[in-house]
């Protein structure tokens, strides 16, 4: 059963009983209920934990205004603060991680240990320039050229997936995000750090992983799933409920 945390505009599936000591934070377009299978054993092993729904997702309303990860740490952390007397441990896939890291260096008193899963916390090495129309396109398009239907038309031909299916505000989270790099809050984590990638991650390749790493000020433990892609959450729970298991002892 859903619950309203922090100001009330923020929702989570809560597993097991006693204090909450896990936190799992989703990825874009995703809900926390990709994790139901992890949380679910963790309950079985007495350890509650909460699966939100961040802003815009799920049940969760979407932010009264624009912003990455940095925005959302800000929205999580009073509900995270009344969850438990307890510093949690926050596991997070893809733009959760993001803002898991984000928690863990600005509220390191609410953090135990982090949890990051096929997170984009580096921009990567190498980026794809948009084709040449959708370029001449926008170009027209801040200077009143073309008009906004046609800017969206090349938006919904050009545009990934994610930017595709995003729309209003959360389209505008959604390049607020991708603009992010994270290098400054991974050199203020004091936290244990462990990371669970998938081999065959595409969205976020392993070597984000350990160039991500190598910014943290103590080394993190680095599993790295054979066979499995970015969905680590639903591919492979098991990998998270060790994880957890881990950070928790």
């Amino acid at each position: 059963m859903l619950r309203a945390y922090g100001d009330g505009n923020l929702f989570g599936e809560p597993y097991g009983d006693g204090p909450v000591q896990v936190v799992w934070l989703h990825g874009w377009a995703r809900t926390g209920r990709d994790f139901a299978d992890a949380a679910d054993e963790l309950a079985r092993d007495g350890v509650a934990s909460v699966a939100l729904d961040l802003p815009g997702f799920g049940s969760s309303p979407l932010p009264t205004v624009a912003g990455g990860a940095r925005l959302y740490a800000q929205l999580l952390a009073p509900a995270l603060a009344t969850m438990s007397e307890r510093p949690l441990v926050v596991v997070g896939h893809s733009f959760g991680g993001t803002v898991a890291t984000v928690l863990a260096a600005e509220h390191p008193e609410l953090v135990r240990a982090l949890i990051l899963v096929g997170a984009p916390l580096l921009r990567r090495t190498s980026v794809v320039s948009p084709p040449w129309r959708f370029r001449l396109t926008r170009w027209l398009h801040a200077r009143g050229v073309v008009s906004e239907g046609t800017m969206e038309a090349a938006r919904q031909r050009y545009g990934s997936t994610d930017y595709k299916n995003a729309s209003g505000r959360l389209r505008e989270v959604l390049v607020a995000s991708v603009n992010e790099s994270y290098e400054a809050e991974l050199q203020r984590v004091r936290v244990p750090v462990v990371m669970v990638w998938g081999e065959l991650d595409e969205d976020v390749p392993v070597d984000v992983a350990r160039r991500a790493g190598a910014l943290l000020p103590t080394p993190p433990t680095l599993h790295v799933l054979s066979g499995v892609g970015h969905l680590v959450p639903t591919l492979d729970p098991r990998a998270l409920v060790a994880s957890a298991r881990e950070a928790l002892a």
